[in-house]
């Protein structure tokens, strides 16, 4: 990969993840959207990018910032998955919840996802940040290091 397109990659990753956050607070609205966020890390757009080749990037990156940003995309992740399953998790739901996939969430769950959320809010601000920082670090290298 290129200098110029592991930075494309990087802002369309950036892009991407600022996109699931809008789609993940619309859902908690109770607004339709077209799919939800993958739960696993690996599934998402930011990870499809970031682990599809995992040492080219850590060479790129660095392993301090490779592993920086990995901590923090899981726990991103983690995050999101306590809402994923207030809205999604294995409750006994009636045949036209499942036909028509609404969930019935109570007020007292509903409360925790914002909850949830606003946390996620302050990972997300987090991740952006290393990723932002991770960005110039490659836009300051030599393109020979990308051969």
């Amino acid at each position: 990969m290129t200098k110029e397109k592991t930075i494309d990659a990087m802002e369309h990753a950036r892009e991407a993840h600022i996109e699931q956050m809008t789609k993940i607070k619309f859902f908690i609205e109770g607004k339709n959207i077209d799919s939800l966020t993958p739960v696993s890390k690996m599934k998402c757009e930011f990870g499809q990018w970031f682990y599809d080749d995992t040492q080219k990037i850590k060479s790129v990156l660095g392993v301090q910032f490779y592993e920086s940003l990995d901590r923090m995309h899981e726990e991103w992740h983690i995050q999101y998955a306590k809402i994923h399953t207030i809205f999604m998790g294995a409750k006994e739901e009636g045949f036209f919840s499942k036909l028509f996939k609404t969930h019935k969430v109570d007020d007292l769950e509903l409360e925790k996802a914002k909850v949830y959320y606003k946390d996620l809010e302050e990972i997300t601000k987090d991740l952006l940040r290393l990723l932002e920082t991770s960005k110039r670090r490659v836009q300051a290298l030599s393109a020979s290091k990308f051969s």
